[in-house]
C-alpha cells in the first residue's frame, strides 16, 4: 500500500497484471511453435508423429517424391487402394517414391483401429505394405493437422478445399512442394505417370 494526499492506495493488482502478462506470453509462444500452414512453402517445415507417437521431421523426405494419403480400414475404397498403393511403392520406392499414410476416422468412423501396434497389425493382416504410417489425424475442421491445412491451402481441389473422403491423395515434388491433388476415387496406378515425371 502507499499514501498519497492522506489517502491509502492498495497496489495488490500489480502482481496479478504481471502474472496475466506472463501467461499470455507463454500462450503466444506455444502458438508460434509450428509453421503457419498458410505461409509455409514446403512440407519440410512440418513435424508429425508416427503411429507409435515419435516425432518425425518431414525434412527426412528431402529429395524424395512424396504421396500423402488419408487412409481408412473399413471404407469401400480400402481394398483397392491398399493393393494399388502397395504396387505403386514396390514399383517406385527404389527410384525415390515415399508414401506417407495418415489414418483418419473423420469419415463415418471408418478407421477405428488405435495407433501403434493395433494399426501395424491391421496393415500387416491386410497385406498393405503401403509405406510410412503416422498417428491418426483430423483432416478437416478446426482441429485439422497443420500439415493437412497446408496441403489443402496449396492444392484446393474442387468444390472447396476440404477433404471429401478417405484416400484423397497429394503429390509432392522433390523440393517438398505439393504439385497435385487427386480425388478419393482416383486409382493409385493412375498417378504413376505423374510420379514418373517427378522422379
Amino acid at each position: 500500500q502507499t499514501h498519497l494526499g492522506g489517502k491509502t492506495y492498495f497496489l495488490w493488482f500489480k502482481p496479478v497484471a504481471i502474472s496475466f502478462f506472463i501467461v499470455e506470453k507463454i500462450i503466444d509462444s506455444n502458438n508460434m511453435s509450428g509453421p503457419d500452414p498458410k505461409t509455409a512453402k514446403t512440407i519440410y517445415e512440418f513435424t508429425v508423429k508416427d503411429t507409435h507417437g515419435n516425432e518425425v521431421s518431414l525434412e527426412k523426405y528431402k529429395g524424395n517424391v512424396v504421396l500423402v494419403v488419408n487412409i481408412a480400414s473399413q471404407c469401400g475404397l480400402t481394398k483397392n487402394n491398399y493393393a494399388k498403393l502397395t504396387t505403386l511403392l514396390e514399383k517406385y520406392e527404389e527410384k525415390g517414391l515415399r508414401i506417407l499414410n495418415f489414418p483418419c476416422n473423420q469419415f463415418n468412423s471408418q478407421m477405428p483401429e488405435a495407433d501403434g501396434e493395433a494399426m501395424v497389425c491391421h496393415l500387416r493382416d491386410a497385406k498393405a505394405n503401403i509405406g510410412d504410417v503416422f498417428q491418426k489425424v483430423d483432416v478437416n475442421g478446426s482441429g485439422a493437422a497443420p500439415l493437412y491445412q497446408f496441403l489443402k491451402h496449396r492444392q484446393t481441389g474442387t468444390l472447396g478445399s476440404s477433404i471429401k473422403w478417405n484416400f484423397t491423395k497429394f503429390l509432392v515434388n522433390k523440393d517438398g512442394v505439393p504439385v497435385d491433388r487427386y480425388a478419393p476415387t482416383t486409382d493409385p496406378m493412375d498417378i504413376a505417370k505423374d510420379i514418373e515425371k517427378l522422379l
